[in-house]
């Protein structure tokens, strides 16, 4: 295939042009680029092993700096996380934290109604700051397509469209 070894290229001129830059290199999702290796059933495979091969190399050879992140870091192939210096974890937010989030997310200029629920919000629903955002985002749509302001009811809706979406359910009380 004329595709093959363009991966390669690719991925080194950005190493290079990351070193000459001095520039830090950002892989969001690493899971995707630094997963596990595969056993070799095909012509693909051998490829996509070859791929993480290179990878693993430029990597160790990097004098810069390499961030990765990951929701999924199980995935992650064990050669990858030997390379690493340093690993830090983001543990899930507890209630009161995500209760600020929910509470610094809402822009200040956005029209809202004077309880929004927010300990509510921060008990009931278990999710990173992502979602929480996500769920803010939602409902500011919901509340803008009624021509109305954002209220309890419009985040309460939009967090569990939210929890839907992250294939979790609301426990009803």
């Amino acid at each position: 295939s004329k595709w093959i070894g363009e991966t390669e290229k690719n991925l080194a001129a950005l190493f290079d042009a990351a070193e000459a830059g001095h520039a830090i290199l950002l892989f969001d999702e690493a899971d995707a680029v630094f997963g596990k290796r595969t056993e070799v059933r095909s012509s693909n495979d051998r490829h996509a092993n070859h791929e993480t091969n290179y990878l693993l190399q430029r990597l160790e050879s990097f004098t810069g700096i390499c961030i990765l992140t990951t929701n999924h870091d199980a995935a992650i192939d064990e050669a990858f996380r030997r390379r690493l210096s340093v690993h830090v974890r983001f543990p899930m937010p507890e209630a009161d934290e995500r209760k600020r989030l929910w509470q610094a997310l809402i822009p200040k200029a956005a029209p809202t109604a004077s309880e929004l629920h927010f300990d509510q919000l921060g008990e009931t629903f278990v999710m990173s700051g992502g979602y929480i955002r996500n769920a803010v985002l939602r409902a500011a749509f919901l509340a803008a397509d009624a021509k109305t302001q954002i209220d309890a009811g419009f985040l309460l809706r939009a967090a569990q469209l939210e929890y839907e979406a992250m294939g979790k359910v609301v426990a009803r009380r």
